[in-house]
């Protein structure tokens, strides 16, 4: 008997294990439990610029850490969660690595879906984008940002580079087609139809030119390996080229401590994107 396929082949349960990253990884939930509670260490001794509001909504904020070092370059961090969980209080301590570098960090938070539709929080990131260049401007520190964000992060980062505040983008393990998305678990709560996902899906969309890298594990799923490679190519045959850092050994979860370690891999890459992006 044959099975029913749902998109590209796949059945319901192979597309569903295919994009469950949680599933897919043995200790992802011991994972995430840790950077909460280095996040929560992390931001008691770093409060002084918490919870700034872009919005009247709950998370509608985001939190800034300086580095110490004046005029610094400013990354801005947008957390993963396929667009449902986590809040940027969970990435408090992804912040340590670029600020040993000298950037300061601030973490983006955003109404989770089913509360807002994945247009909603495009267009929250665009707000707090915004708002975080009239802030920096207020304290009298460089209003143009580099901008990146680890898998629902990382879709967000390619929707938003164009944004005028944005230099460049590091996106982490993330979707650019949300084709797929639709039709799997991940879509209960998202809701998209055809329109709405060719609509926001980066890959869809012509490339604005700023530099960006594409991140990803060697160790994660298949199914996201070939997003973040299918991205690249096709952002070189739209004549914007993406940078691919393919990182041996790490899956889906790992991966970040290449961004919390001052020395990890995905530091220096946001690094070499600063340097990159003053001379464009």
């Amino acid at each position: 008997m044959t099975r029913e396929t749902v998109w590209n082949g796949f059945t319901q349960a192979q597309l569903d294990a295919a994009y469950n990253n949680a599933a897919a990884v043995a200790d992802s939930a011991a994972r995430v439990a840790d950077w909460t509670a280095r996040s929560a260490a992390f931001r008691q001794a770093h409060d002084r610029e918490l919870n700034i509001a872009y919005g009247v909504g709950a998370r509608q904020r985001f939190d800034v850490f300086r580095c110490g070092v004046k005029s610094a370059p400013m990354l801005a961090f947008i957390h993963g969660g396929w667009w449902q969980r986590n809040s940027k209080d969970v990435f408090s301590c992804m912040a340590a690595g670029p600020m040993v570098r000298g950037f300061d960090v601030a973490l983006i938070g955003y109404t989770l879906a089913p509360f807002a539709s994945l247009g909603e929080i495009a267009g929250e990131i665009r707000a707090a984008l915004d708002r975080l260049a009239v802030y920096q401007r207020d304290c009298g520190a460089i209003s143009q940002v580099l901008v990146s964000g680890w898998s629902a992060g990382g879709h967000l980062t390619a929707l938003t580079l164009d944004h005028p505040a944005v230099l460049a983008g590091l996106a982490i393990s993330g979707v650019f087609d949300l084709e797929p998305i639709r039709h799997c678990y991940i879509n209960d709560k998202l809701g998209l139809d055809a329109p709405m996902a060719a609509a926001l899906s980066p890959a869809r969309i012509r490339p604005c030119g700023k530099p960006l890298a594409l991140a990803f594990g060697l160790a994660e799923l298949p199914e996201l390996q070939r997003q973040t490679a299918d991205y690249g190519a096709w952002c070189a045959e739209a004549g914007r080229p993406a940078f691919g850092y393919p990182l041996d050994g790490h899956d889906h979860f790992s991966i970040l401590d290449e961004f919390a370690s001052p020395g990890g891999a995905l530091v220096h890459m946001i690094a070499a994107l600063e340097r990159l992006a003053a001379k464009v």
